[in-house]
């Protein structure tokens, strides 16, 4: 990419275990985290900001390179982490995502927002705070009007 490109294009991401199964717990849940967090950053230009969720599902925040084709980004991160749980760390078929994502893009203002809301997921769940925009992984009906 020509050094005398701009761009600020940040993305908060959302993609759910096949079923809603709550399937990131424990050490899953962390050896997770720390794998998407480390395969993202192999892509030239990006940068991770947040990442965390519940049991079900997974929040990423990140800024991106121009670049980068998010369909195809997300398919080969949610089907290496997939592969890197169920060989390396549960040694069976365990984690699935479901078919899909979410994905909302953000201001550069609005960064200590969006990381703060993946930090608190547990607590917004909770207590019924949770914000519909960051937790779809289907499209609003209005959409399809």
């Amino acid at each position: 990419m020509p050094r005398n490109v701009y761009h600020e294009i940040n993305l908060h991401l959302v993609w759910r275990t096949k079923n809603n199964m709550p399937m990131l717990i424990d050490r899953v849940e962390n050896r997770c985290w720390h794998f998407l967090t480390h395969r993202a950053l192999e892509t030239p230009g990006l940068f991770v900001h947040e990442i965390g969720g519940l049991p079900d599902h997974i929040h990423f925040a990140v800024s991106v390179p121009p670049t980068l084709l998010i369909s195809e980004w997300i398919g080969k991160l949610k089907g290496a982490s997939s592969h890197y749980i169920n060989n390396e760390i549960c040694n069976q078929k365990t984690l699935e995502w479901q078919a899909g994502y979410g994905v909302v893009s953000f201001g550069t203002k609005d960064t200590e927002w969006v990381v703060s809301y993946i930090r608190n997921q547990k607590a917004h769940h909770a207590n019924g705070t949770i914000h519909d925009r960051l937790e779809r992984i289907d499209q609003p009906e209005h959409a399809n009007a």
